[in-house]
């Protein structure tokens, strides 16, 4: 069980898909990251010795922003937006997609579930004689 930067790494995968459970490394950085600590990327998690492991901390903690310093720096971003009044900024606020996609349809997981606020109450339907 390889715990780095907080996460736990599943044991039964690959090291350069085990690594990519940490926030802020995909796969393009987890092969750079194996590529500098020289570890063969085809290495089990639970096969790494505790040498590879801290090597992998040591390389990830010194060189990449991840984890909590990461997630900072992203709320603080989205923060700025928000105080400075800009469009980007009022769409986090409202909890719209920020990036021009369509809210007419779709856009149901950013605005959460439908709401049934749009239904007139107790409309009458006019019957022809």
């Amino acid at each position: 069980m390889a715990r780095i930067e907080g996460v736990v790494l599943p044991n039964e995968k690959r090291i350069e898909y085990g690594l990519t459970y940490i926030f802020g490394v995909g796969l393009t950085r987890s092969r750079e990251v194996l590529v500098k600590t020289g570890i063969h990327a085809d290495t089990r998690v639970k096969d790494l010795s505790s040498d590879q492991v801290s090597a992998i901390q040591k390389y990830i903690s010194t060189s990449i922003k991840v984890e909590g310093e990461l997630r900072k720096e992203v709320t603080l971003n989205i923060k700025r937006l928000q105080e400075i009044g800009c469009y980007r900024g009022a769409r986090h606020k409202k909890s719209l997609p920020v990036r021009g996609q369509r809210t007419k349809t779709n856009a149901r997981t950013r605005k959460g579930p439908r709401k049934s606020g749009n239904v007139v109450a107790n409309k009458k339907i006019v019957s022809k004689k």
